[in-house]
């Protein structure tokens, strides 16, 4: 079970240390809000107020407004000249415009509290994440912030890289080398916020490695908040980052922390959870047609929106306990708001707001003091566009062009230059130029050929998760790709592996690619130059697999290279665990932006690699 003493009771030191401007000090040194206290499923019994909760997940650092089509939210739909269903987009998000959001939404509700469900930091555009993602952690205490459940991606660098987020100090990462460089103005105060990790503790024990929950007191109206990442990060994180780590069940964590809330007289409960749902498809009335399209930033199951019925947050909602008033979820990275049944049959919010701080979600409840629990039927959510029409926030426009001056020099140096576009764009059978590219940047990299018996050789087949690729490969007029643009396409700083495995383990890997977890979603591997194969995406059949034009054989070895995340199994490939001869090179930005400059200027070949049968 959870440790149930782990709460949040520290007082982390303000913002009023890091010496930015006078305006991000005066804003991040105002005091936060408190919290409020919820009645039950019916009507009030007793005096009651009223309640606001701001939520929003899977912000990823992007403190500034994200662009293409991250920036962009479907907001309604229109037939084109050809009668097609078209989506109408419209820009949003940056964290100066989500500030002025939250801080607009909380007028006239004195009783206002925001929270969020993980991913607020990993995977960062370069401005957050060539300073260990502190920035973002200033931006969100800068936001007023309460209380944050920890997310899959806090584990990009390791929990104890996580525990720092939370309680600031800085690390000695050599003032810039790889790019990176902790506390470049001396001083890192850590969250302001609460960070919560319930279900993750250390292996043997009942130990969190975070405060499990915390509780929010307004005026004696009391809120637990519980806060959890999904029980199969391991499974899509670095292996190394959560090494001595148990991840346990959703459920049962949140349903063994309800008596431990209520011992302290807290009834009303609410659940941050970093796992989701996926939207089906929305229907859109034309003319009195009925159209099925793609859904729109404010679906909501109320209004005939419906969640796919894999979603994994749907089990989870289900099986709740009772006595837990609402759910926050994320990671899809999906826009929803909708009522799930808890096991009592009573309709509880869960809600979604998207990614990249494009939406956030306002909820308004009723907290009865008698029963000292919030009136379950007074729960109303609906998901908010975070639009660029207003002004920006000052202090968080501060925290920006600071940041902005000190990774300028990483940001704008030139490393080469493309002819064309070089995107992630798959073809029908799953390869990307941008794949392409980067598993022949891996397969150059010296840096994974070792000195110790079994390293020596040069790895002959390279292996790209395409999650990883984050963005099509940016460049100027004149094709000059910057270490910024190639840090938009592999922000996660992972290390380069090689290892040793057969020709029938490598076989395996490409069947791992549409079976197992992956066989819902596949995810084709990008490869490198000289290594081909077919498969059938009808009957899941893997064909003739060639390295440089000769066959595979099953009980050859042959040397892989590929990153520390597909090492450690992530993304569903066991069999990357079985690999001998694990030799850790350096960190795959810096071979990417090495191949582009002894490449450059780079054409884009063609997607041959990968073809269907």
């Amino acid at each position: 079970m959870v440790n149930p003493m782990h709460k949040n009771t520290k007082r982390r030191a303000g913002a009023a240390a890091i010496a930015l401007t006078a305006v991000l000090a005066m804003a991040m040194s105002a005091p936060a809000q408190a919290a409020p206290d919820k009645p039950h499923p019916n009507t009030p019994n007793g005096p009651t107020m009223d309640i606001q909760l701001l939520s929003f997940n899977d912000f990823h650092g992007n403190l500034e407004p994200p662009t293409g089509s991250s920036g962009r939210l479907v907001v309604d739909h229109q037939l084109n000249a050809d009668g097609i269903v078209e989506s109408v987009n419209e820009d949003v998000g940056g964290v100066e415009y989500l500030a002025t959001h939250l801080a607009e939404a909380r007028k006239g509700h004195p009783y206002s509290l925001t929270v969020a469900a993980g991913d607020l930091i990993g995977a960062s555009p370069l401005l957050s994440g060539a300073f260990h993602d502190e920035p973002t952690i200033l931006a969100m205490n800068a936001l007023k912030l309460d209380v944050s459940a920890v997310g899959n991606h806090e584990f990009d660098e390791g929990y104890k890289e996580l525990q720092r987020m939370a309680d600031g100090g800085c690390i000695d990462d050599g003032d810039g080398m790889n790019n990176q460089n902790s506390c470049p103005d001396g001083v890192f105060p850590g969250a302001s916020f609460d960070y919560l990790a319930a279900n993750v503790v250390r292996a043997g024990t009942d130990e969190t490695i975070l405060p499990a929950y915390t509780i929010k007191n307004i005026k004696g109206a009391k809120i637990g908040f519980i806060g959890m990442t999904l029980k199969d990060t391991p499974a899509i994180v670095t292996a190394a980052g959560i090494a001595g780590l148990e991840f346990r069940d959703e459920v049962a964590t949140a349903n063994a922390l309800v008596p431990v809330l209520k011992e302290q007289g807290v009834n009303a409960i609410v659940v941050l959870v970093h796992q989701g749902g996926t939207p089906g498809q929305q229907t859109w009335y034309h003319d009195g047609k009925a159209y099925q399209v793609a859904p729109s930033y404010d679906a909501a199951c109320a209004n005939g929106a419906q969640l796919d019925p894999t979603s994994p947050i749907i089990p989870i909602a289900k099986n709740l306990d009772p006595a837990i008033d609402m759910v926050v979820s994320g990671h899809t990275h999906q826009p929803y708001v909708c009522d799930i049944k808890d096991p009592a049959g009573h309709d509880r919010m869960v809600t979604s707001a998207s990614s990249f701080g494009r939406l956030f979600t306002d909820t308004t409840l009723t907290y009865d003091r008698r029963t000292q629990d919030i009136v379950r039927t007074s729960v109303k959510s609906q998901n908010m566009l975070v639009t660029r029409d207003v002004a920006a926030a000052p202090a968080e426009t501060a925290i920006i062009e600071h940041y902005q001056e000190l990774v300028a020099p990483i940001a704008h140096r030139v490393i080469g230059q493309v002819v064309g576009d070089v995107t992630r764009t798959q073809n029908e059978a799953g390869e990307s130029q941008l794949g392409d590219l980067i598993a022949d940047a891996q397969l150059a990299d010296s840096s994974v050929v070792g000195t110790a018996p079994g390293t020596t050789d040069k790895p002959v087949i390279a292996f790209m998760n395409p999650g990883g690729i984050r963005g099509d490969l940016g460049h100027d007029d004149a094709g000059n790709v910057t270490f910024g643009d190639a840090f938009t396409v592999q922000p996660f700083n992972n290390y380069l592996v090689s290892v040793s495995l057969t020709g029938a383990q490598i076989k395996q890997l490409l069947v791992e690619q549409w079976s197992g977890p992956n066989s819902a979603s596949p995810k084709v591997l990008q490869v490198n130059a000289g290594f081909h194969y077919a498969y059938s995406p009808t009957t899941k059949q893997l064909g003739e697999v060639t390295l440089n034009g000769v066959s595979l054989q099953d009980a050859s070895t042959y040397r892989v290279v590929t990153n520390n995340f597909l090492v450690g199994g992530g993304d569903g490939f066991p069999t990357f665990l079985e690999g001998t001869d694990v030799y850790y090179g350096g960190l795959d930005i810096d071979a990417f932006a090495a191949y582009l400059t002894a490449n450059s200027p780079y054409t884009p070949g063609p997607l041959d690699r990968i073809t269907l049968q």
